[in-house]
């Protein structure tokens, strides 16, 4: 199998160059993609001339990373797609072709790749368990750094572009979970996630409150819908307060509530399907051998 590097990126030129250093640079990958949303700091120029061998698709209008990334997997040919934020930089140059043999198990339809978030310090997101040996499953990827079949992604309709900021990870692994797909860990070096200074909190705080009540309205099964939306509700008002922004959440979560009643989408996945991504989201990574067929 081969894979195709996808970053999507808007006004941060020099944290794309040290992404796209380390994506050129990995083995095992067919083609880089940089998809650049209305960036206006000569993005799109520099990508094409300092990386002639990158393609580049050039936006005058932002529409957002979820679009984008939609957007890079149908532009894209290979089998895999892997995903790093415009921020992030592989630390060494097999982590794709490494990770790239977790797809010959066709249980597997995504992959969260280890990264760390370097402004919290060291600890290694999606770690794979120090157990010897097997494969390990998650519930979901961050979109940070992973990978995906690139025809499951496309079968499904890729991110839920309504969603249009936070919240897109879950809800395509829950998808793919009730598609009868699993989401790996791959066992490689973590990304470095540098986390732009340009990153706008209040923009997720706007989103993230809102798409947890859609995601549970799109997917979640009865009677388990009335439980998800109770304590994600509590969550983010509780959380609200935490970073003093408590109208912020409120009216996020309003929002949410507001386009599910205005008639958004209901396609429930399976109450196994959600069991299962409970138990991954509740207890952690647990070997493939142990949940599939669940």
């Amino acid at each position: 199998m081969n894979a195709a590097v996808v970053i999507v990126t808007k006004d941060r030129l020099e944290d794309v160059e040290r992404a796209l250093n380390s994506a050129v640079a990995q083995t095992g990958v067919e083609e880089v993609i940089v998809v650049d949303d209305g960036s206006t700091d000569g993005t799109a120029e520099f990508v094409a001339e300092r990386f002639p061998s990158v393609g580049v698709l050039r936006h005058e209008e932002p529409r957002g990373y979820i679009v984008r990334r939609n957007e890079a997997g149908r532009s894209a040919s290979a089998d895999v797609l892997v995903s790093i934020d415009d921020d992030a930089e592989f630390t060494e140059p097999h982590t794709v072709a490494r990770m790239l043999p977790l797809f010959e198990d066709a249980r597997i339809g995504a992959v969260a790749l280890p990264h760390i978030d370097l402004l919290q310090g060291k600890h290694v997101v999606h770690q794979q368990p120090p157990s010897p040996g097997g494969v390990y499953v998650t519930n979901c990827f961050r979109g940070t750094a992973y990978a995906v079949r690139r025809d499951l992604f496309l079968e499904l309709g890729g991110f839920r572009e309504s969603l249009f900021h936070q919240a897109e990870e879950q809800d395509l692994c829950l998808r793919l979970l009730a598609h009868g797909f699993l989401v790996g860990i791959a066992d490689v070096p973590p990304i470095l996630h540098h986390a732009s200074t340009r990153r706008d909190p209040l923009r997720a705080w706007t989103y993230g409150p809102r798409n947890d009540i859609l995601f549970a309205w799109h997917n979640v099964p009865m009677p388990f819908l009335l439980e998800r939306l109770a304590k994600v509700t509590a969550y983010q008002l509780w959380l609200g307060l935490r970073v003093r922004r408590p109208l912020v959440f409120a009216r996020s979560l309003l929002a949410g509530y507001g386009r599910a009643l205005r008639g958004s989408p209901r396609r429930p996945v399976s109450r196994g399907a959600y069991r299962l991504y409970r138990a991954l989201e509740a207890g952690g990574p647990r070997k493939i051998d142990e949940v599939a067929g669940s």
